[in-house]
Formats: structure tokens, sequence, C-alpha cells
């Protein structure tokens, strides 16, 4: 009778840890006892590195609950100025009344009049807001407004709670990552001034999907996204190129297929049944004059000559298409192919800085983007320093300009948010094109990984690379690491070993 033989199961690769070879990460995880140890376990009790992830980004977003309280108690509801001055300004429980839940009407249906007739917000997200309305309990209309916001954060709690999973899980080797995104300040601080946050977790949960090789459901879930803001459309062309590189032409095809069908699915009842309603989101983006936080306004400010919406429009629009057409020189010309998050990151970094406004949420966009792009944090802090600092600038600005008094940022001080808003998010656009460009830097591809999010590009050999003869694939699955940890200023670039992952 033949002996059995005990075969022990296969092991699952490392998790990376960033206190082994991050610097910043490993000097501040001195607040909670230092780097972690050679011999030390991840993920083999309850609280996986996912789930820690997770309760962090909750705490987060309830610290920066606390941080409006201010003006839910009180500053919401008794003039403009201090709502700015304490910086717990929100959109939402002033569009509670001055969009018409307040009064019952039917978003896109019924007609609000003034100078907005209609709810100027993408489909799903009017969605959003009316089931958040449905669930406000009734009061006086500061009591609904109280509510309203209430019920909003809970309903965005549970968005964040999405964000961190699946930013976490994109990167199976990486999912420590993902504290990029929880503990960033500039989450908490934006979190609940509009309604983003849905967008941004249906991008997030649509990458998820694409980098375990779901090509459908991660066009269904980006289409729904669509229709929630207008950006994560922008994702299809970093696809298009990488999949015309890889030769992936199916798994492109496959998800702008989905996408298409979701958008419309979601947008088509509303376009057909209430056409006016339904362009209002359109014709508002169109129309709307040079606002804050944009280099327009800087432009504006400075020559003293303002800039008119269809100048903006077409100059914001040829930007783009050199930028796009930037991104595609890049993303076909690389000495290797791009990873999706890279110029995911890149082509909406565009889009922000070239657009006719900012608000201060918009950088919900990029958060997750960049921790997927640079996992880095001396880059990710100096750049969240920058967007912390316009946070602060723009209502500072506001409540000099609103109040009678002028306390508060001047109009040069403004200015300077502004272009620290600007480098801030250039500097990080800058450090993903040298890690494209030398992929040696990219802190990802430090251990022979290849792209990690990018399913079915994962390792795929080239097909198509502009100028040049296509490349063979440059890395096969990434083991399990063992082996000393590299010190000093090239630790990016050295091993990083860990225990095991379990998701």
């Amino acid at each position: 009778m033949p002996s059995l033989q005990k075969t022990s199961p296969p092991r699952e690769p490392a998790v990376v840890c960033p206190t082994r070879s991050d610097e910043v990460a490993a000097a501040g995880s001195e607040l909670i006892g230092g780097p972690i140890g050679r011999r030390a376990r991840l993920g083999t009790g309850q609280l996986t590195p996912v789930a820690v992830v997770a309760l962090v980004a909750l705490g987060m977003f309830a610290l920066g609950m606390v941080q409006k309280l201010p003006c839910y108690n009180w500053a919401w509801f008794q003039g403009t100025t201090s709502q700015y001055t304490h910086a717990c300004y929100s959109d939402i429980p002033h569009l509670f009344s001055g969009r018409g839940f307040s009064d019952g009407l039917v978003p896109y249906f019924d007609r609000i009049g003034g100078d907005i007739p209609f709810l100027e917000y993408p489909v799903l997200t009017g969605l959003f807001m009316q089931v958040a309305a449905w669930l406000t309990p009734g009061g006086s209309l500061t009591e609904q407004e109280q509510g309203y916001w209430m019920v909003n954060a809970g309903l965005l709690m549970v968005c964040t709670a999405v964000l961190a999973v699946c930013v976490a899980r994109t990167h199976r080797r990486r999912p420590w990552d993902g504290l990029l995104v929880a503990l960033a300040p500039a989450l908490a601080l934006t979190a609940t001034i509009n309604w983003d946050l849905l967008a941004v977790a249906l991008t997030a949960a649509a990458l998820l999907l694409w980098s375990r090789g779901r090509p459908l459901g991660a066009g269904v879930l980006l289409g729904l996204a669509t229709a929630a803001k207008f950006y994560p459309v922008l994702l299809l062309l970093p696809l298009l190129l990488l999949c015309w590189r890889a030769g992936k032409w199916r798994a492109f095809g496959t998800a702008l297929l989905g996408s298409v069908g979701a958008w419309l699915a979601v947008n088509l009842p509303v376009m057909l049944l209430a056409p006016e309603g339904w362009k209002q989101f359109y014709v508002f983006s169109a129309d709307r004059n040079v606002d804050f936080g944009s280099f327009w306004l800087l432009l504006s400010q400075i020559t003293g000559r303002q800039v008119q919406p269809t100048t903006a429009n077409t100059w914001s629009l040829l930007l783009m298409l050199l930028a796009a057409a930037g991104l595609a020189i890049l993303a076909l010309s690389a000495p290797r192919r791009p990873r999706l998050a890279q110029l995911a990151f890149l082509i909406v970094a565009a889009f922000v800085l070239t657009n006719k406004v900012y608000s201060p949420q918009y950088v919900l966009w990029l958060i997750p983007l960049a921790a997927l792009a640079r996992p880095r944090w001396r880059d990710f802090l100096v750049w969240q320093a920058c967007e912390v600092m316009y946070f602060l600038g723009i209502w500072f600005y506001l409540a000099y300009t609103s109040s009678g008094n002028k306390q508060g940022l001047p109009t040069d001080g403004y200015q300077f948010a502004i272009v620290l808003h600007l480098l801030g998010t250039l500097y990080l656009c800058v450090m993903v094109v040298r890690d494209i460009l030398a992929p040696h830097r990219d802190p990802v591809r430090a251990d022979g990984s290849d792209d990690p999010s990018g399913g079915v590009l994962d390792g795929a050999e080239d097909v198509f690379v502009r100028g040049g003869a296509a490349h063979p694939p440059r890395h096969a699955a990434a083991p399990a690491v063992e082996g000393p940890v590299m010190e000093g200023p090239r630790a990016d670039r050295g091993t990083d070993p860990g225990g095991t992952a379990r998701e």
C-alpha cells in the first residue's frame, strides 16, 4: 500500500508591509508601536488588513462628521459667514429646501423655478438625494434639514466603507495601501459636502472587478458611476489604450458595452419622460461661469478680465484633448506598459486641473486613484497637505467676501491656496509619470509585479507598441518573497517579506 505523504497547501503571496519599505510609513507607525516585525503573521486573526482599513475609514468619516457639528447645531441656519469661518459648509442641508425636496417636488419632473429650473445633478445622484429625502423624518424646516444631512451622512458612510474595502482589495498583495484612503484628511473634511462619494465608491468597485478579470461587471459599475457623476467616463480612455497595447479588444468591448448599457438603463427613462429636467445637468455645466478653485478663476482675478464660460469651455476641451493625446503617447510608447491606476489617475487629474470649477469635494475623485497609482506616503501626504490648505482657503475667502468687516482670507491669499492645489496635484502627476518612464521606481512593481489592478492586462504580452516592436511580458505572477529587507533610500526597490494574506 503506497504511503501517504502530507503535502503543504500552496503558499499565498506575501502581504507587502509599508512599514518595511516606506520610511514615512515606518516613522508614522511609531505612534502605534513601530514597524511590523519580521515574524508577524498578517491576516490570520479576525481583524484582517482589509477590515482594519475599513474601520479606520469609518472612524475618519465619523471625525469628519464631528468637524461639521458647529454647522449642524446652528451655523447652517444663522447667516452665511459662520459656516465659512468654522469650515463646515455643506450643500446637503441647503439643497434640501433649495431644490424642492422639502416641498415634495420630484427631481427632473417638477420645475423648481428661478435660475435653476430643474435639479442640476446626474440622474443616479438625483435618485440618491430623493431616497434620502424619503427617509428624512418630519418636523420644522431646520429639523428636516438636520435630518436630511444626517440621513445622507449615513448613506455616504456606507459609500466610504465600500470605497475603503475596494481599494484595499484591488492590489491583492498591498491591502495596507488602503490606509492612504482611510487616513486621508481631505476625505474626512469633504465627505459630506456633497454627494460625490457615491460615484467615487462605484468607480472603486469597478476597478476592483476589473482587477479580478470581470470586464462586464466593471463596465456596468463604471456606467453607474458615470450616471452619478461625469468624471468616471474618463477611465474608458486608459482602458482603451492599455487594451490596445495588449491586444485585449474583447475585454475592452465587453466593458464598454456594460458601461453604455448601465448608463442608458439609468438615464433613458428620465431622458424620455422628462427631457427638460434630464438635460439640466448638461446645460448647467456648459453655462456655468468660471468658478472657485480653477485655473481660470485665478487667471481672471490676476488679469482683471473675466473669462467667459464659452471661452473656458473651449480651452478646457482643447487642453483635455492635448492631455488625452499625451496620455496615448505615454501609454503606447512607455518602456513598459503602464498600470491602469497610473493612467486613470493622470486623466482624472488632467480633468481636475483644466476644468472651470474645482469644488473642495472634487479631491475625493483623486484620493483612491492616487493611492493605487503612487502608494508612497511622502508624496501622498505632500499632496494632501496642499488640498487641506485649499479646503481652508476657500472657506476663509468666502468668509472674507461675505462678511461686512472683511474678516477672513483676502483675494491674494486665496490665489495662493489655488496655486497650492494646482502645484500639489501637478507634483503627484509628475511622480506618476516618472514611475511610468522608469518602472523600477514604481513601488507597486518593486516586488516583481506587473499590474495587480490590470485584470486581463496583468502580465499580458504587448501586441502594439508605438515606434517599436511588441514587448514580451515582463513578469510572471509574483511568488511569495523571502529574504532580507533593504534599508535606506533605496528600500522601495528591495524585497518586502510578510505573512500570509487572507482577505
